[in-house]
């Protein structure tokens, strides 16, 4: 006789002969090989736990690793925007996490650039770089603009009383972070005139996974308006093309994928911000750290 085992989607189950015998054969198994197989899966699960704190970069680290060549292990001497769009950065991270955001708009209708950021919760962000961030806009009155906070934690102010406000070694910081998230390593070269500290890639996983990130979200994940892209891609496209590291996630590509994904980014970038921000939906913060890098 078979016996009734379980009903799915209209279909009797039955339990067969074979199914007794696989029975039977796991009744038989020694202790030694279940505890075998509940190591092997013990271990995924660590290994899966793992993966997945390695992969959680903020959009700083994010930028960098981008910027970073693989071997040499530092960004390169010509690149001149990539310290202001790491500020960008971190303008971006805190208002994605609920630390930042723009003062109201107001009847006059302010734009975008010319609205002060002001904090909206001081809690601890984890990241000692943001944090810092975080500490200077809390603790400056009057509040100040999108565009001042990229140049006064960029330290390109003018103003010698504004100049603590610069966060220094930023680059440096961040590489030791992916150092100790394990996809950098920490070596030292030698450059005829001075010794240099380095951080190859030593996790080539993560790394792709970032690149594929990128193509994907102006590629097989591309939805044609802003407003239904996730946030955190959205930003990393604007924000990597204006350190001018979007290039490396894109040079891997075939022609036509590439002419393809550059011709999407350019649609981005011909996006007004003072309408996207209007939108129901959209980070405010955000779109300002574009208007100000798009003007």
């Amino acid at each position: 006789m078979t016996s009734l085992m379980q009903r799915s989607s209209g279909l009797v189950q039955r339990r067969t002969e074979a199914s007794r015998s696989a029975a039977a054969a796991e009744k038989e198994k020694s202790p030694g090989e279940d505890e075998d197989e509940s190591r092997r899966g013990e271990e995924e699960e660590d290994d899966d736990k793992g993966d997945a704190k390695e992969t959680r970069l903020t959009l700083m680290e994010e930028v960098l690793l981008l910027g970073l060549k693989d071997r040499e292990g530092y960004t390169s001497f010509w690149n001149d925007c990539i310290s202001s769009g790491l500020r960008g950065c971190m303008l971006i991270e805190l208002a994605l996490r609920g630390r930042l955001q723009l003062e109201a708009s107001g009847m006059r209708r302010k734009s975008l650039l010319s609205r002060k950021v002001i904090y909206k919760s001081d809690a601890p962000t984890g990241d000692m770089l943001l944090d810092e961030a975080l500490k200077h806009v809390k603790e400056t009155q009057p509040p100040e603009t999108v565009q001042s906070w990229i140049e006064l934690l960029s330290g390109e102010t003018w103003n010698p009383l504004k100049l603590h406000y610069q966060l220094r070694n930023v680059r440096e910081r961040l590489a030791k972070n992916l150092v100790e998230k394990g996809v950098l390593t920490t070596e030292k070269q030698n450059f005829l005139l001075f010794d240099m500290t380095t951080h190859p890639l030593t996790n080539n996983n993560i790394k792709q996974r970032l690149v594929r990130k990128v193509q994907e979200a102006v590629l097989e994940k591309w939805v044609n308006d802003p407003q239904r892209m996730d946030k955190r891609a959205l930003a990393l496209l604007f924000l990597a093309h204006s350190s001018d590291v979007l290039e490396n996630a894109f040079s891997p590509l075939l022609d036509d994928q590439y002419d393809l994904a550059m011709k999407r980014v350019r649609m981005l970038l011909d996006l007004e911000p003072e309408a996207e921000a209007a939108k129901s939906g959209a980070n405010e913060l955000l779109w300002a750290v574009v208007a100000a890098f798009t003007k």
